[in-house]
């Protein structure tokens, strides 16, 4: 399917002893673990470059990390800072507010097609099929896009679970941390979404990692999202858990998707007009005076229906409506 250029993200791998950042005077030897932690996780979701030895590079990023967070600008690491960086998280960068991915990909097709290639053992295969679907309807009663599955060959959206180095050039970490990434919309690996299968995934009735919160923040991504410094936001970078039966998306994630797709309610509106302008050839509208004007010819008649107490107009326009895990063959997950 045709869409826009795959949004790239960045791999870091932990860095050599002579290329990492001298430590500041005040951070002792107890401490240069948890330097280096930061290091790495500037690096990796706020794109610290990892060959710079410019200690104030390091306090920026940390203060994007803080403002991120809502947290103090102080450039400097304290223990909330650091149990942050601890928590388990999506693998894709940060960004402030509902955010796009750089040039806004997106699908342009109004029909996009799902496959789930992996499993986990933690979860019956149905129950995964259940959820991503459950995941999907919640994006996409907001928008005027929805998800066919597809059973074979290569759908737009691949779905799978993998370990370690799964053929992305991104590797999952084991247990914790990095639970899962996803790609914006666009051709190869654009769309796909990868859950760590070292992670214990359940469906909300035990402990766990909840799937179904994970895999609707990795679809969002999938649709081209990026991640949200809201904290109610589903597209917030780090996980929580809830409850299931009352999961929904917030507000910040549906005013994100529909400035991508735009508003379903909209868009039905659309479809409807359009569909009485093929059938009858013709719209009719009252006016104030009782008569029925036809939208397309402009002729007129009287109607013995009540006009609206208030005449409306109609838009003059109508809106035309007209990626990937390696493939089984590959066997690499």
């Amino acid at each position: 399917m045709a869409a826009m250029p795959l949004t790239r993200l960045w791999v870091v791998c932990l860095l050599p002893s002579h290329l990492a950042l001298p430590l500041p005077q005040e951070v002792g030897d107890s401490n240069k673990l948890q330097w280096e932690q930061a290091q790495n996780y500037l690096q990796r979701f706020y794109f610290l470059d990892s060959e710079t030895k410019d200690a104030n590079s390091f306090k920026d990023k940390l203060k994007e990390m803080q403002k991120f967070f809502h947290l103090p600008l102080t450039g400097k690491l304290s223990s909330h800072i650091i149990e942050i960086m601890h928590k388990p998280r999506c693998g894709v960068p940060d960004v402030a507010e509902y955010s796009l991915f750089k040039n806004k990909p997106k699908w342009t097709s109004r029909v996009v097609t799902y496959r789930i290639i992996s499993y986990t053992s933690d979860l019956p295969r149905v129950k995964v099929d259940e959820i991503v679907a459950k995941a999907l309807s919640l994006w996409s009663k907001e928008i005027p896009l929805s998800f066919r599955r597809i059973r074979f060959g290569i759908a737009d959206i691949q779905i799978g679970f993998a370990r370690g180095a799964h053929g992305d050039f991104n590797p999952f970490d084991g247990p914790g941390n990095i639970l899962a990434h996803a790609f914006s919309p666009g051709p190869g690996l654009g769309g796909d979404a990868h859950f760590d299968k070292d992670e214990h995934w359940t469906d909300g009735s035990s402990l766990g990692i909840n799937f179904l919160y994970a895999a609707t923040h990795e679809l969002g991504h999938s649709l081209g999202l990026s991640h949200s410094d809201n904290p109610n936001a589903v597209m917030y970078p780090t996980y929580r858990n809830g409850d299931v039966h009352s999961f929904a998306l917030a507000k910040d994630d549906v005013e994100g998707v529909q400035e991508l797709y735009g508003n379903i309610y909209d868009f039905k509106k659309e479809k409807r007009l359009k569909k009485e302008i093929e059938t009858s050839g013709r719209i009719s509208i009252h006016s104030a005076s009782g008569r029925c004007v036809d939208y397309r010819t402009r002729m007129n008649r009287r109607s013995s229906r009540p006009p609206p107490s208030m005449p409306f107009i109609l838009p003059l326009a109508v809106v035309a409506l007209d990626t990937a895990l390696p493939s089984p063959e590959e066997k690499l997950l």
